[in-house]
Formats: structure tokens, C-alpha cells, sequence
């Protein structure tokens, strides 16, 4: 598994860093084809959501952040990764395709953003009711920035309003489809054993009415008297600036920047990700953005107590022999 003048040891630890991207429900939708001279990121089609992500959008992001994450890696190890996005002919069925593009020595701050990478968890609990400051915020938007996103900070109790009104629209449209609901359940509650998914310790405490957002019920505990979420987290919306299979990967990749950043100062996050999952109400919000932004995610963010880290399939089950057809 020698790859890109690294040694097998260093090939599996790079793709292991790159296996604890975030996924929808922790479905970890990617796979990899190690050759001589490159890595290729491939999407698992035996782990698409059809209904609750029935375009792949969702699918892109996380293999972005997959991405992200492998870029980390390699340049941890002095190299410096050339990413060719969508080669097409040149590796089918790849979302993209890693090479060696000389050599590099990581900076400060690559390194702490590679040391996040498993520390950073999805957290689902109620947040503390402490703000995150202007500091903290500043460098959330830098992230995106830096990785060719947009990072829309929701400031105004108007706009506040409105996202939570695209929250809870989508989440009673997606409440109502059982399709969406079969693959929440698929992934959710005790499953001894299993490799990915959801468990009740990374659940969080279950939603109720009283609620200022709408949260999915993950089925974890239910809550002790006082434990309502956080009525004022901090909420963001990660956009691109076109819409497609590229915007879909490049936004991945910020997607996990502002997520690894967030961990360097230590602040928790999760997703609420429903707008974007329902057409309809993704197009409103769209266009509650000025039309020219593409959002891409919903995420939540503030201070929490620390959360257990969900499973992960070893890499063993995420490589693709040489031999074997790329999947389509």
C-alpha cells in the first residue's frame, strides 16, 4: 500500500485521519484506491442516503471533508498533496485524486488542525449558554474563506427567525417521510458491534417541544429536569460560490476547516442540516442569502461537555483492490 514515496505504515495512518470526516449519521460514504502514485477518493454507493440526500449532495460534502482531512495528513508527513477534483477518464468514478506535488514542511497551524482531527466530534448535547466571541468567530469565517467558501454568520433576531423557520419546515417535511425516517432508524440506537452510525452515547439528549430549534431524535436519553438546549447558539450557514459536484467537494473541505478550527478553540458543534436536504426549502434559504451563495450546511456552535467518538470502519474495509471496477 506504498504510495506517493510514503510507506504503507504512513498510507494507512493518512487514510485513517481521513476516515474520521463527518457524515450524515456517521455513514461514512467513501472509499480509496492506493496506486504507486496516487490516492484516489472514491464515493461508496452502498452507503447513499436516497431519501434523505436523494442528489449526493451531502455524500460530496463529507467525501470533501474525507478530503481535507488526507490533505492534513500528507502534509504532515512533507508532502505536498496536488488534488485533481472530478479527473473524470483519468481515475473513473473518483471524486478525486491526490498526488505528490513536491515536498512541504507543515505549519503551526496545519498541525493543530491535524491534531483536531480526533478530537473533533459532532456533538449533540445542549450547548452552555456562553458566547462564542468575536475572535472565535473571525476565525471560523477565515476558515471557510481560505478554503474558497463562504461562512454567513447569522447575527440579526430577523434572520435568526427565518432560518429557524427553514429549519423547522424541512424537519416536519422530513418527519412525515418515511423514507428519510427508515434510514435515521437504520443508523441510530444500540447496535452492538457495528462500524458506523450513530450510538446512544453520541445521540444527545432527545428533542422536545419547548425546543428553539428543531433537532432530529437520535434516540438518545431522555433529559433531566432543566437540561433544555441552549436558546441562543451560535448558528452559521457554509456556502459555496457555485452550485454542483465541485462546489459539493469544495465545500466539504471548508465544512471540515471550520470544524477542525472550531476544535482548536474549544468549540463544540453539530449540524442542522434539514434545509438543505429538502429542496424546496433549500432554495428558499438560497435566496434568503442574496441567490448568488449556494449554502451547503447548517451548523450549531458553542460549548458543551465532551462526547465519546462514534465508530469508524477500519481502513482495511475502505480500500479499493487495483483490480477491482471503481464504483459508479
Amino acid at each position: 500500500m506504498a504510495a506517493l514515496g510514503l510507506g504503507p505504515a504512513q498510507i494507512e495512518s493518512a487514510l485513517t485521519a481521513a476516515s474520521l470526516a463527518p457524515s450524515v449519521h456517521n455513514s461514512q460514504p467513501w472509499r480509496f484506491r492506493v496506486r504507486r502514485d496516487r490516492v484516489e477518493l472514491h464515493p461508496d454507493p452502498s452507503r447513499k442516503l436516497a431519501a434523505t440526500d436523494p442528489e449526493d449532495r451531502e455524500l460530496r460534502l463529507s467525501c470533501g471533508a474525507a478530503l481535507f482531512n488526507l490533505r492534513l495528513a500528507l502534509q504532515s508527513m512533507g508532502v505536498r498533496p496536488l488534488v485533481s477534483m472530478l479527473p473524470g477518464p483519468d481515475a473513473p468514478g473518483a471524486l478525486a485524486v491526490v498526488r505528490r506535488g513536491g515536498t512541504m514542511k507543515p505549519d503551526d497551524e496545519s498541525r493543530a488542525l491535524l491534531d483536531a482531527i480526533p478530537r473533533r466530534r459532532t456533538n449533540r448535547r445542549p450547548f452552555l449558554e456562553a458566547a462564542v466571541d468575536p475572535r472565535q468567530r473571525h476565525a471560523l469565517v477565515r476558515a471557510a474563506e481560505l478554503e474558497r467558501s463562504w461562512l454567513h454568520v447569522v447575527t440579526t433576531p430577523e434572520d435568526r427567525a427565518l432560518l429557524k423557520r427553514f429549519v423547522q419546515q424541512a424537519h416536519e417535511i422530513q418527519l412525515g417521510d418515511q423514507g428519510v425516517q427508515a434510514e435515521l432508524a437504520a443508523f441510530t440506537g444500540d447496535r452492538p458491534g457495528a462500524t458506523d452510525g450513530i450510538p446512544p452515547a453520541s445521540a444527545g439528549i432527545r428533542p422536545e417541544l419547548q425546543d428553539e430549534w428543531a433537532f432530529r431524535d437520535f434516540h438518545g436519553p431522555r433529559r433531566h429536569p432543566g437540561k433544555d438546549y441552549e436558546s441562543d447558539p451560535l448558528v452559521v450557514v457554509l456556502c459555496s460560490f457555485y452550485d454542483g459536484p465541485l462546489g459539493d467537494l469544495q465545500a466539504g473541505q471548508a465544512m471540515q476547516r471550520v470544524l477542525l478550527t472550531a476544535t482548536t478553540h474549544g468549540l463544540s458543534a453539530s449540524f442542522l442540516s434539514q434545509p438543505v436536504e429538502v429542496r424546496r426549502v433549500r432554495e428558499e434559504l438560497r435566496r434568503s442569502l442574496g441567490g448568488m451563495l449556494v449554502p451547503q450546511t447548517v451548523l450549531r456552535l458553542g460549548f458543551s461537555t465532551p462526547v465519546p467518538p462514534t465508530p469508524r470502519r477500519s481502513v482495511a474495509e475502505l480500500l479499493i483492490a487495483s483490480e477491482e471496477p471503481a464504483p459508479l
